[in-house]
């Protein structure tokens, strides 16, 4: 809820006159909530969200996998792997509901008051919020956060939130943010999700680096017991002081969660249908049609559903480092889009389960397709000669196939983009048309399920006379690699955007490039302005629209991405032990409103009850 507070002129005294000064010319807004985008679902005296059972029971144990290992309890380091689950050991000012877009919710934070010019932000702190060891969180932990962040944290935070002034404690339980210059999506955005750090546990210790013990926390559970680099537990805290917060009612139902590490994606699932592990989604096509079989699944134990959502999904992809010196070339890039035969991927290896992506802002109206509209032109106009020419030509789709496996209408338009780019084909072998090197690179993977979706690729490549070598390390040094951006291809992607956000600029934003959120390396500048343009914008729906859709379209246009594929369900195998809300949130699969159900569980195999 909002509420104006309307503020007079101050009085200034000098020389024996009276003069009126309008000192505040802003006024104060004041609010329970946050909305970075359209309207609050929930009104301030909500009780929960729509999406939970108020009356869910809490107990028994979940546990999850996860592939490969970990070796730090610091998700914010900025070397090292952290543990599944380190992430949601501490409690954020406010609290997203999954059922809208970007509404946030009081959870450390009681409520806000800001001026309508964004200059400033006041938070005011729930005097019952407390750290796992009883200390209180206070205004004095928040500016400490936000100061730790910007000395240690990782560097896109600096440059992202470059106009905060300052935070400071202007009382113990009031944190005010000042700006540099005013902002409204960074100001909001540092509040929404800001996590609140125990001063007098951080304050002797480099938030950049990997902590090998567990760190003091806020949430509803901490860390209960730990084999490094082999599983970790959380337990749930019994006096945790914000239980019967509206935000987490009906939510945290488990009473340990625990997250059990394996070496691959085969035995992994092997281990789930063993009856290790509890819940499993499936991204592996050939194991979702193939492998969810055996006597667990005939007697019932274990339940295999597919849920369709309209979620906005992510850029999955194979993604150029436009720093290589192979894939500074838009052309080249292009070229080398023809070696996908998705078609011939979906049907022999997929089992016709997913559909291509081909827009950054996948399953959303911000998608571009078609011819650019007349307000899309417009806003584009600024940056027409710095855009492809295609982009105000041609609607942009990937490449199709007619799924034969054979591409060779595909190959001589490749090969023709490569010939104009200095490329051609010398005893099978492409070669520099200057220096007389052969086109040799390597795609950095983790994951064996990837090096089979790559091999497809690498074969039709071969054909082209282009050598693409896959290399496979552990995801420690696959992460290491990725923020040095020490690769020429990945197979990675970008996050799925619902709307045109700020966040933008930090994926394409050249004022972020030392950001590991830039894994393609992005220095445009037509890409500057739109992102640039799209952050100034958050509060125009209309803009928006016209400047999310250019800058789908300049992305597609300049191919610094070989897209992959999607699916618009959720596929989800569960030990059948759960019960679930009537509604799902819209956004989300929702699994932290689960509950065990002792009637479901006394049914299965005493492993897994």
């Amino acid at each position: 809820m909002l509420k104006k507070i309307p503020l007079f002129g101050a009085m200034l005294f000098a020389t024996g006159a009276i003069h009126a000064v309008d000192v505040y010319a802003a006024e104060v807004i004041e609010s329970t909530n946050l909305v970075g985008f359209g309207s609050a679902k929930y009104p301030s005296n909500f009780t929960h969200f729509d999406y939970v059972n108020p009356e869910a029971p809490k107990g028994g144990q979940v546990t999850y996998a996860q592939v490969g290992t970990f070796d730090s309890f610091n998700r914010y380091a900025s070397r090292g792997v952290s543990a599944a689950g380190a992430d949601a050991i501490y409690d954020t000012l406010f609290v997203s509901s999954t059922d809208e877009i970007d509404s946030h919710y009081p959870l450390i934070a009681e409520k806000v008051r800001y001026a309508d010019d964004f200059t400033w932000m006041e938070v005011d702190i729930n005097p019952k919020a407390r750290f796992h060891d009883g200390h209180s969180i206070t205004a004095e932990d928040v500016a400490f956060t936000f100061e730790k962040f910007l000395k240690e944290g990782v560097a896109q935070y600096k440059v992202y939130y470059k106009d905060v002034k300052s935070v400071t404690a202007k009382s113990k339980l009031t944190a005010r943010i000042d700006m540099i210059k005013p902002n409204r999506e960074i100001l909001f955005s540092l509040v929404q999700g800001m996590v609140v750090l125990p001063e007098h546990y951080w304050k002797d210790k480099n938030l950049s680096e990997p902590l090998s013990t567990p760190p003091l926390g806020s949430s509803a559970y901490k860390v209960a017991s730990y084999k490094s680099g082999q599983s970790v537990t959380y337990s749930l805290v019994d006096d945790y002081w914000a239980k019967d917060l509206p935000v987490n009612i009906g939510r945290h139902n488990f009473e340990t969660i625990k997250y059990d590490y394996y070496r691959d994606e085969t035995v992994t699932l092997e281990a789930f249908k063993a009856g290790e592990y509890d819940i499993r989604e499936e991204n592996v096509a050939k194991f979702w049609a193939t492998m969810y079989q055996g006597p667990n699944f005939d007697q019932g134990y274990i339940l295999k559903e597919e849920i369709p959502h309209q979620i906005p999904q992510s850029m999955q992809a194979f993604v150029f480092n436009t720093e290589s010196p192979y894939f500074q070339d838009a052309r080249v890039r292009e070229a080398l889009t023809y070696a996908m035969d998705f078609e011939w991927m979906n049907k022999s290896l997929f089992y016709n389960q997913y559909k291509r992506t081909r827009s950054y802002f996948q399953n959303t109206e911000y998608e571009a397709s078609g011819l650019p509209t007349a307000d899309e032109l417009k806003v584009l106009e600024p940056v027409k000669d710095k855009v492809p020419p295609r982009v105000f030509t041609e609607a942009y789709q990937p490449p199709v196939t007619d799924g034969s496996g054979r591409i060779r209408s595909q190959m001589r338009k490749a090969l023709g983009l490569l010939k104009q780019s200095g490329w051609v084909l010398k005893n099978k072998v492409m070669s520099n048309v200057e220096t007389g090197e052969p086109f040799a690179f390597e795609l950095l993977i983790y994951s064996p399920t990837t090096e089979r979706l790559a091999i497809p690729v690498q074969r039709n490549l071969k054909l082209m006379g282009i050598d693409m070598k896959i290399r496979t390390v552990d995801t420690t040094q696959y992460i290491k690699r990725l923020r040095d951006r020490d690769f020429d291809m990945v197979s990675h992607g970008y996050g799925a955007n619902p709307y045109p956000n700020p966040n933008l600029l930090i994926a394409w934003n050249s004022n972020f490039i030392d950001s590991t959120y830039n894994t393609a390396g992005v220095k445009d500048p037509a890409i500057d302005y739109l992102t640039e343009k799209i952050a100034e914008n958050q509060q125009d729906p209309e803009a928006l629209l016209s400047y999310g859709r250019a800058l789908d379209r300049v992305l597609q246009w300049n191919f610094f991405v070989i897209p992959q594929w999607h699916i618009s369900q959720f596929r989800v195998a569960s030990w059948d032990k759960f019960s679930r809300p009537s509604v799902r949130p819209k956004y989300a699969l929702g699994k932290d409103t689960w509950w065990i159900d002792p009637v479901k569980a006394a049914k299965l195999p005493e492993k897994r009850r």
